[in-house]
């Protein structure tokens, strides 16, 4: 049945998840995805972009556009290894922080808001249990 569909149940739940999410980026000029990149440099700062990717969950080439467009909005810089000039870096700028630092009371919000439907057991345990799918490894 769809309805006990695990595929179908966790891209209605990531709609539920990210609809809010959505709604607080709207005035803010920033995808989803270029707010994940953003949230991964703020938390673990300048990081090649192998990493940036997989800790941002996004396919490579994705990253490499959504990079360029965030440089040339003027929220991150890339800079080429020295040693290997095949490695970039990204690094969050002031400008990408304050878009973090700006919106962090309300993405606590939003999180604080799942915690309050689901319980805070069952919202860890829910982390818990999706960790497990992850093929990377990253949850």
């Amino acid at each position: 049945s769809t309805t006990r569909s695990l595929p179908i149940a966790l891209i209605r739940a990531r709609e539920g998840v990210m609809l809010p999410i959505r709604e607080m980026l709207a005035d803010t000029g920033i995808t989803e995805q270029q707010w994940r990149v953003l949230r991964v440099l703020a938390e673990y700062g300048r990081m090649d972009t192998k990493t940036l990717a997989d800790r941002s969950s996004l396919l490579f080439p994705s990253l490499t556009r959504i990079a360029a467009t965030l440089r040339d909005k003027g929220l991150v810089s890339q800079t080429r290894d020295d040693k290997d000039r095949r490695r970039q870096f990204i690094e969050i700028l002031p400008d990408g922080q304050r878009i973090i630092d700006e919106h962090a009371p309300q993405a606590a919000q939003i999180v604080a808001s799942f915690k309050e439907t689901l319980g805070e057991q069952n919202y860890e345990n829910l982390l818990d249990l999706l960790a497990m799918l992850d093929p990377g490894g990253q949850g």
